[in-house]
């Protein structure tokens, strides 16, 4: 796929480039599943506004939104715009709560423009000072998704032993930094040296295991002799009957994601270490991030306060080019990125 694209500077001479959903993925994600079209700029009507993306963001869970079949949201019909976290500014308004200039985030999808009437969750206004890439990251959707989860989910005390998968991107890094601001010895998993030693150098986390190289029950029983108390999990698959294996008493699973699965073909296994859950007697709990939309603005100013006290980092992969959001999808998948993953379409 290779796409040129005329540099509109003036509205009337804009396009709104579109990614639309063109087949249903077959394994890995192919960019044959997408579709590339090109529409006039839409018009907001009374009560709405118009958004122009300046980033979108790729996550794992835009997959299993391809698939023809039911989930916590909807999925996509073929042809539909493919669905995406985004954000951008707005550039007409026709909205009284919404001014021409201000920065806002939310499920614009994969298109240079948006219209919303600002009632849709998560429509979220940021202040114009405030990076795009940590607006989509740290304190996006996947930001929020690591607060919620760890804090109201997994619980954590001091001194907690915590271990966390996919450690090394989005929602697993933030994570893991916010359990080392609450007392808890981290450990994380990620799938190359150089994101261990991010995940420890940077991040603080206690120590790391290639989980490519090294031998993941072996690594987890000489750095857990007492146990797991808090699993976050955002792979499932091996790693989490590894984890289900090695659990405290009163542990506390938290399910947030599943990528090792989303691309898979035929059944899927489940957990053989589950009964672990009685033995241990600890809890195994899922969770939507979507639902603590109302807590949001409370979990921006603490992370907030985090963040410009230096306890909270963020490394953000960003590719350039609207073109390449097909191929930055797969790359997800691939493990390409550290921390967060987004395309800058302008």
């Amino acid at each position: 796929m290779n796409f040129t694209f005329g540099d509109a500077i003036e509205m009337g001479d804009a396009v709104n480039r579109q990614f639309l959903l063109a087949a249903r993925p077959q394994g890995v994600v192919k960019e044959t599943d997408f579709e590339y079209r090109e529409l006039s700029v839409p018009t907001p009507g009374e009560g709405e506004v118009l958004i122009k993306t300046s980033h979108i963001s790729l996550d794992p869970s835009m997959r299993g939104q391809m698939e023809n079949r039911a989930d916590y949201v909807a999925p996509l019909e073929l042809g539909d715009v493919m669905r995406a976290g985004g954000i951008g500014t707005i550039v007409a308004s026709n909205h009284s709560d919404y001014a021409e200039g201000a920065q806002v985030s939310g499920s614009f999808g994969m298109q240079d423009y948006a219209v919303s009437d600002g009632n849709t969750l998560p429509f979220r206004v940021f202040a114009n000072d405030v990076d795009p890439t940590v607006a989509l990251g740290m304190l996006g959707g996947t930001g929020m998704t690591a607060y919620f989860g760890l804090l109201d989910i997994g619980e954590p005390k001091a001194g907690d032993v915590v271990v966390i998968s996919g450690a090394a991107g989005a929602t697993g890094s933030v994570a893991g930094q916010i359990a080392k601001i609450k007392g808890c010895t981290v450990f994380g998993l990620a799938g190359s040296d150089d994101k261990c030693v991010w995940l420890t150098g940077t991040l603080g986390f206690d120590s790391a295991i290639n989980y490519k190289t090294q031998d993941v029950a072996a690594e987890l029983d000489r750095l857990c002799p007492k146990g797991i108390d808090i699993y976050f999990d955002n792979v499932g698959g091996e790693i989490l009957d590894i984890c289900l294996a090695r659990i405290a008493m009163n542990a506390r699973i938290v399910i947030c994601g599943g990528i090792s699965r989303y691309n898979a073909t035929g059944p899927l296994p489940g957990p053989k270490n589950y009964f672990n859950l009685v033995f241990r007697r600890a809890r195994m709990e899922g969770f939507i991030v979507i639902d603590y939309a109302q807590r949001f603005a409370e979990a921006t100013r603490v992370m907030q306060g985090w963040i410009d006290a230096g306890q909270l980092k963020q490394q953000a992969t960003v590719i350039d080019g609207f073109g390449e959001l097909p191929r930055a999808l797969i790359k997800l998948f691939e493990g390409y990125n550290t921390g967060k993953l987004m395309v800058r379409t302008t």
